[in-house]
């Protein structure tokens, strides 16, 4: 305990000083101001009541904030009542100029998605056309989803990788039994997008923490179904039995073009930048050669077909359909057929057309220009929202948004906003706009978590819709697998909201991204290594183990999951039931700590930062800030925390630390973890 700070005749280091003499001191004036309470007590004749400092001291800390608690967004400006005339007006034209501002900033947002899936398919369209190419992998259900997975990935649009499996069904390269699995992780590789979009929140932990959130919850209810229904698909195949007998119950004809409502207003900024020949990659996936050497940049936009009979010379062995319309000229034999030509009208307008460029350059360029957009967009999109969303306009929102019904139809909330979230999915004829548009919401706390899920699930249902609209306008030819397929996507996302979502303790994904959401908020470099490992590494790693064969797949496989399932439920009993384990299994500190604790790998690569940010003079005054912004957060901290006394913390201040504070001591705690 610290001494009392009245001292007659301080000396140096008097508040160290011999502890005895202290005790006798406070002794003396407990006892004198004992016999000045029994006097008053006697004087008044009656008991006072106890008092404790250190309940008095508990009291004045300050209750620790829930970080997934929607932040009350302020309003620091002044008052409307408060304003003159003139006020009032610029106040109002400076809300319509803001709402301006948003929708030009949503529409800049919607095209860089659209240009930078553009570039992934510059990129990486012609190498994911030839992964299609190995049927033998293909039959595989593990290996074709982990190529559903990369495809998507490498083109970032869940259409582009459906369109070709289409195109691979029809053409008898492919059954729909064995789309099924790449469907899947299409469905799973779509949702790259937003969890890239959830990187750029990284300045504030906290809108980092549920950004994050938000974004993750979509994988993790796509990884968890594919791993419950992948398995039944396998072995019942319910999904394509169920999709055939829908199928074959119509008399199908083919359609009109489904509705695009999103791309009237993109398509005629976007084609001012690329346009792209598709049918290349879907060549490519199906065995034409020839479309390995085309370019994915299309150069004439309009052009004519025309069907000519002309007179073409035939081997002398082959057959004449008929003998009136062969005649031999010498040694050559010539006959009539219809050949079709291609007229070339007019090019394109977009900035490409002219380039000579190859297809990866123009792939890197345009990557770079619509994710330089994107960040920019995304940036200037969340501080707009900050400076609107405050006060009665917030609260109104979050109410709409994130208020349940009253008792007896609580459950009906989600649903609704699970049918809101298909509705605006169908109207933007994208799940990935629709889940990258409402992240920098949860991010700044518009949204809840809880409210996000539904949202989410109802864009992956929103998106199968769109799917079956555009199957129903097919050829003829293609008409019945792209319906079949696309009612495959349908009902694998109704299954696996049956499985996690009615259910309070079935909603996994939530607490998952939780989970993941407070461990990115605090290793934010650990977003970066999610994202690689989800989207890139694991499904590499899973695509070279099947093109060695079932045995080597599974004998590697099968002991990880094994091990990673072991873990999982270690954990689990390890928070809620640590007495039922083993003494030894009850945490995992038998481990070495760079097995249970991200703590060493922070600090190695903090410190691989601070060495190259010696180089950078920019950076480094970044961290002298940062570092500045740290010591004063410990300064706080420290005055928050100790209740003794001030002298003793001022010589601390001056001196320099003897004992590390409570702070410090949870900053450089280890997190009990297994990974």
């Amino acid at each position: 305990m610290a001494p009392w700070p009245e001292v007659e005749k301080p000396e140096t280091n008097n508040y160290i000083g011999d502890s005895s003499k202290q005790n006798q001191s406070m002794a003396g004036k407990e006892g004198e101001n004992h016999k000045g309470n029994v006097a008053s007590l006697g004087n008044k004749g009656e008991i006072q009541p106890a008092f404790s400092t250190i309940a008095l001291i508990d009291e004045t800390r300050p209750e620790e904030d829930d970080p997934w608690a929607l932040p009350e967004l302020q309003d620091t400006g002044v008052k409307w009542s408060e304003l003159d005339r003139k006020g009032k007006i610029i106040r109002v034209l400076y809300g319509i100029g803001k709402f301006i501002m948003l929708l030009g900033l949503l529409y800049l947002f919607v095209c860089s998605l659209d240009v930078l899936s553009s570039a992934f398919q510059l990129v990486g369209g012609k190498a994911a056309g030839d992964i299609f190419q190995d049927d033998s992998v293909l039959s595989n259900p593990v290996a074709g989803l982990v190529i559903g997975v990369l495809v998507t990935v490498m083109v970032q649009s869940s259409s582009t990788s459906s369109s070709i499996v289409v195109s691979m069904v029809s053409s008898t390269l492919l059954t729909v039994q064995s789309a099924i699995p790449i469907i899947m992780g299409a469905n799973i590789g779509t949702s790259v997008t937003n969890t890239i979009v959830a990187l750029m929140q990284a300045g504030d932990r906290n809108e980092f923490r549920r950004a994050f959130a938000g974004a993750t919850i979509h994988d993790f209810f796509n990884w968890l179904a594919v791993f419950v229904l992948l398995p039944i698909e396998v072995i019942s195949g319910y999904l394509y039995h169920l999709t055939n007998v829908i199928v074959e119950s119509f008399h199908l004809e083919s359609g009109e073009d489904a509705p695009e409502l999103l791309k009237v207003i993109t398509d005629p900024f976007t084609k001012l930048i690329i346009e792209l020949d598709k049918s290349v990659i879907n060549a490519i996936a199906t065995n034409d050669e020839s479309a390995k050497n085309k370019s994915l940049v299309k150069i004439w936009c309009v052009t004519e077909t025309n069907v000519t009979l002309q007179n073409v010379t035939i081997p002398p062995s082959e057959n004449c359909t008929s003998p009136d319309l062969c005649w031999s000229e010498g040694n050559s034999t010539w006959t009539m057929k219809n050949v079709t030509e291609t007229e070339n009208i007019s090019k394109c307008k977009h900035l490409f057309a002219d380039s000579d460029l190859p297809d990866l350059a123009i792939g890197l360029i345009l990557l770079a220009l619509s994710l330089l957009v994107l960040c920019s967009c995304l940036v200037m999109i969340v501080k707009l929202l900050n400076s609107v969303l405050k006060g009665q306009v917030a609260s109104v929102i979050k109410k709409t948004i994130n208020t349940d019904f009253p008792f007896p139809f609580t459950w009906l909330a989600g649903y609704l906003a699970m049918l809101a979230g298909a509705g605006m999915t169908f109207v933007v004829q994208s799940s990935s706009v629709f889940t990258s548009a409402i992240t920098p919401l949860v991010g700044i706390g518009v949204i809840s978590i809880e409210r996000c899920y539904p949202l989410t699930l109802g864009a992956n249902i929103g998106t199968t819709t769109t799917a079956i609209l555009a199957a129903l306008a097919s050829p003829g030819s293609t008409l019945k697998y792209s319906l079949q397929i696309a009612l495959c996507h349908f009902f694998f996302n109704v299954s696996g909201i049956i499985l996690f979502y009615p259910l309070p303790y079935t909603r996994l994904p939530i607490r998952m991204a939780k989970t993941l959401g407070n461990t990115t908020a605090k290793y934010r470099w650990f977003a970066i290594f999610y994202l690689l490992i989800c989207f890139f590494l694991l499904p590499l790693f899973v695509f070279g183990l099947s093109l060695a064969g079932w045995p080597v797949l599974l004998g590697v496989c099968l002991p990880l999951l094994a091990l990673f399932i072991a873990v999982v439920v270690i954990n689990v009993m390890q928070s809620r039931k640590p007495h039922s384990l083993p003494e030894k299994l009850q945490n995992w500190d038998f481990l070495p700590i760079w097995m249970h604790s991200l703590e060493p790998w922070d600090n190695i690569i903090m410190s691989m930062l601070a060495f190259c940010g010696k180089h950078c003079c920019g950076f480094c005054k970044c961290c002298k800030v940062n570092a500045e912004q740290e010591g004063a957060k410990d300064n706080q901290l420290k005055t928050m925390e100790v209740y003794e006394n001030t002298i003793a913390m001022a010589d601390e201040e001056r001196g320099g630390r003897r004992a590390p504070t409570a702070a410090c001591v949870d900053k450089t705690g280890t997190n009990n973890t297994a990974l």
